[in-house]
Order: structure tokens, then sequence, then C-alpha cells
């Protein structure tokens, strides 16, 4: 199986510790999708490329974190890949844990969704006041059907035949930003398509500002559930 990873990076400043992180073989390619680039992140990329081949998407501006990654999905589905990792740019994931999302997709599951809170997951640095809301967020996803342990965790894999599926549309405007994955997730559940949990860690890191999430953007990780469930969107 032909496997990609997609890292979406606006202004990390540890997306060299990320690259630094990957071996040869754990994907057969990596695609960045940088907003907003400047040279001192260019410059960080270029120095911190890991022996595997790596694209780079670059968006002038922001364009928001779900625009991001559906040009990685595009780049990924063009170039015939049959699998496809998300991970964060900003250093809470661990690309050595790849190949555990990986392992369940030559399974036969269709979608796989890291978690940090089942037995063998592992979080670092956590605020209270986020593991709170995570966990309050997980259960209103549960009347999905899937009762998933971690629903806000970005470390994600697919299969590529679930983004071609006539049903789930992913160019739609609402979804440029947070609402992307979630929108994805209420589809694969909600069509039938194999779910399933691996146990990963997350590390929050600290003395740092990249975690900073507002209200609206919080709002867009319950927003697809809400409109999909009253026929609201499609």
């Amino acid at each position: 199986m032909k496997s990609i990873v997609i890292i979406p990076v606006y202004a990390e400043q540890f997306i060299e510790i990320v690259l630094k992180n990957f071996r040869k073989g754990l994907v057969d390619e990596i695609c960045l999708v940088v907003d907003a680039p400047d040279r001192k992140i260019l410059n960080t990329i270029s120095k911190s490329k890991p022996n595997i081949p790596t694209k780079i998407i670059k968006n002038k501006h922001r364009r928001g974190i779900g625009y991001a990654i559906k040009q990685g999905y595009k780049y990924a589905l063009s170039k015939g890949f049959d699998t496809i990792v998300v991970m964060a740019g900003n250093g809470k994931d661990d690309p050595s844990e790849i190949p555990r999302l990986l392992k369940k997709i030559s399974e036969g599951y269709d979608y796989v969704q890291g978690s940090r809170f089942m037995q063998g997951g592992k979080s670092f640095n956590l605020p209270l006041g986020r593991y709170i809301l995570m966990k309050l967020l997980t259960k209103a996803w549960h009347s999905t059907g899937f009762k998933g342990t971690d629903v806000m965790n970005g470390f994600r894999a697919y299969k590529a035949g679930l983004l071609k599926d006539s049903h789930i549309d992913i160019n739609q405007k609402w979804l440029d930003g947070y609402s992307l994955e979630y929108y994805i997730h209420y589809k694969a559940i909600s069509l039938g398509y194999k779910v399933t949990e691996v146990p990963v860690s997350k590390t929050y890191r600290t003395k740092t500002n990249y975690s900073k999430v507002s209200h609206r953007q919080w709002g867009q990780i319950v927003w697809p559930l809400v409109m999909l469930k009253l026929g609201m969107k499609n």
C-alpha cells in the first residue's frame, strides 16, 4: 500500500522537530501544506527534510486548516496513494507512531482515529480546561453510534477510497476550517465504513502559544454533528 502523510503548517515553531523525527520507510511521501509561508519557515523546512520524498504546497495567505488538509487530500488522490495519514505540524504528534494507524488500515479498516485516552495512549502537559472540554465534545459525538474516546485527536488515517465516495463532499466552503475532519468523521460512521481507534501519544509543549483556539474554532468541531444530523448540510 502506497502511503502519504499530510502535515498542515502555519507558523509552526516545532516543524523542525517533527520532520527530524521521521525515519526512512515510515511512509512513502510527506506532503507539507504551508499557509502564509515566510522565508524563515521555508528555510527551516528545507534544512530539516528527512530522507523521504517531500512535497511542499504553499498558500500565499492563511486559508484555514481545513483548506490546507483538503489540498493535501487532492494531491494524494491525484498521485494514486492508497492510504492518507494526517498529523499535526506543531510537535504534538509522534511520527514513529504512524505504523500503528497503518496497521489497522492494512487489517481492513477504512478510517483510523488516534486516541490519547484509550488504553496504551498517553497525554503530556494537557491543560485541565482543555481536557474537560475534550471529554464533553467526545461524549456529544457518541450520538453518531461510534463510542470513540478522543474525537478531537487530529492524528488520523484514511483509505483513499473513503475520500472518493460521492456522498462525501470535502469541497464545500464551510469545511475550510476545523469542521473538515469532523465532517469526514461523521460521514465515515454514518455511511457504514469500518472505523476504529489506536492508542497514540500527544505532547503539549510548555512555554508556547501554538495551541490557542478561538471560541469560533471550538464551535467548528461540533458544527458538522449538528448540521448533518439536522439535514442542513450534506
